[in-house]
C-alpha cells in the first residue's frame, strides 16, 4: 500500500516461453512492393489475376489455397483451408462433398467469406458472396480435370463424418485409388462445385511503417451491379 492508502500496482508478469518464442517472430521480412489503388482496375477479377501472377512470381507458397469461412444452422462461424479451382466472371470456384460440414452449412445458408493471404509480398485478399452450386456435370468435369489421387479423394467420400479406425480410411483410400487409376472418368456423386459471386472484394497491402493500404471494392450503383472503390484506414 502507498501512504495514501492506494494499492500499488501489480509487477509485471514476465513473459512465458510461448510468449517469448511469438514476440521474436518476423513480420514481412522482404522488401514489399508498392501498391498505387488510383490505378486499381474498376473491378476486383483482373486485380486478383494480377496478384495471383505476382504471388506466383515472388515464389508464394501455394498460392491458390484459401479460407473459406461459412456460419451454420445457428449462425455459428466455421472456417477451413480449400484449394481455388477458377476466378472468372461468374466467381471465385472451390469444390467440396455436398454431404460434408461445409456442405451443409452452404446448404443451409449460402454466403461465405474467402481469405488469401501471400506473406512473400504482405499481402492479403477478402472476398464475401453469395455462393451458387455448379451442375454435376460442371463439378465432374472440373473433378476429372485435376489428379488421379484428387479423383481418389472424392472417391472416398464420407468427409466430416466419424472415423471409427485409421485403417479404415487406409481400405476405403486404397480402393478408391484402384478405381481412379482404373477409371478415370468414375462418377462421384455428392462432389460439388461451388461458385462465390462476390459482392464485396478487400484488397490489403502491408507496409512496414504500418500505413496499410485497404482498396475495398462493393457492389453498389443502380441495380447493385456496378462496383464501388474505396479506401479503408488500416
Amino acid at each position: 500500500m502507498t501512504s495514501s492508502g492506494a494499492q500499488s500496482s501489480p509487477a509485471p508478469t514476465p513473459p512465458t516461453e510461448f510468449q517469448q518464442l511469438l514476440r521474436a517472430q518476423r513480420v514481412w521480412d522482404v522488401d514489399l512492393p508498392a501498391f498505387d489503388p488510383a490505378a486499381a482496375p474498376a473491378d476486383p477479377l483482373p486485380l486478383f489475376h494480377a496478384w495471383f501472377a505476382e504471388a506466383v512470381a515472388a515464389g508464394q507458397a501455394e498460392p491458390h489455397t484459401m479460407g473459406l469461412a461459412t456460419v451454420d444452422e445457428d449462425g455459428g462461424p466455421d472456417v477451413r483451408t480449400v484449394m481455388l479451382h477458377d476466378a472468372d466472371d461468374h466467381g471465385w470456384h472451390f469444390a467440396s462433398h455436398a454431404t460434408s460440414r461445409k456442405g451443409r452449412q452452404l446448404a443451409a445458408r449460402p454466403e461465405a467469406a474467402l481469405h488469401f493471404y501471400w506473406a512473400s509480398q504482405g499481402r492479403q485478399i477478402r472476398i464475401r458472396g453469395r455462393v451458387v452450386t455448379a451442375p454435376h456435370a460442371e463439378s465432374l468435369a472440373d473433378l476429372h480435370a485435376r489428379s488421379a489421387g484428387a479423383l481418389a479423394a472424392a472417391l472416398v467420400g464420407r468427409q466430416s463424418e466419424v472415423l471409427d479406425t485409421y485403417e479404415e480410411l487406409e481400405r476405403s483410400s486404397a480402393a478408391a485409388w484402384d478405381r481412379a487409376q482404373a477409371d478415370p472418368g468414375a462418377d462421384a456423386p455428392t462432389w460439388t462445385l461451388y461458385v462465390l459471386e462476390p459482392a464485396e472484394a478487400e484488397f490489403f497491402q502491408g507496409d512496414a511503417r504500418r500505413r496499410h493500404v485497404r482498396l475495398r471494392y462493393r457492389k453498389g450503383g443502380v441495380g447493385g451491379k456496378r462496383w464501388i472503390k474505396e479506401l479503408l484506414w488500416p
